[in-house]
């Protein structure tokens, strides 16, 4: 198996285990908020899928992201995200914005269709590119660098959140 076909099994593996782990999910399961200092589902997902539409278009394809392009209002979000994740900026929107989450999951598998295409597209050479990544503090890296730790692993670590949290709520996690 070359490695375009492999990267391509494993961020269609990420996509359908987040997407079965949010089943079941209901808007207050969704902003239920854990004990301690961990994070709402709402938070996970949102995180999830807005940087996998963030890193994909702003960072890999120079282009408007579709949360603020193509899908603008139709996202299932009642505000356009804020801040980086983490800031006291993305903490605030993830409170305030009010969320459909049937209309987000369909957004959702619009930004995985876009990362798909992406990355069915791409040659071992492409995967090979040089990535200034400095400004996150994390030098130059390979695009097949990137697309692991900032969309495939991303997704996997984020899914084990939600399906902690779901688990905190005496609901099943993950769909296995």
């Amino acid at each position: 198996m070359d490695i375009g076909k492999a990267l391509h099994e494993q961020l269609a593996s990420a996509h359908w285990l987040l997407e079965e782990t949010m089943n079941g999910v209901t808007p207050e399961i969704f902003a239920w908020q854990p004990p301690g200092s961990a994070a709402t589902i709402a938070d996970n997902y949102l995180h999830t899928v807005v940087g996998e539409d963030q890193t994909l278009h702003g960072m890999l394809l120079g282009q408007i992201p579709l949360v603020s392009g193509a899908m603008a209002g139709k996202s299932g979000l009642s505000s356009a995200p804020a801040g980086a994740h983490g800031s006291p900026d993305w903490d605030q929107w993830v409170k305030s914005v009010r969320v459909d989450l049937p209309q987000l999951r369909e957004y959702a598998k619009a930004v995985y269709a876009a990362t798909d295409a992406f990355v069915t597209g791409l040659s071992a050479a492409d995967l090979d590119r040089q990535i200034d990544l400095s400004g996150y503090g994390l030098g130059v890296q390979t695009l097949n660098w990137a697309l692991y730790n900032f969309i495939i692993g991303h997704a996997a670590q984020h899914n084990g959140e939600i399906s902690t949290v779901k688990g905190c709520q005496k609901l099943k996690g993950y769909p296995f």
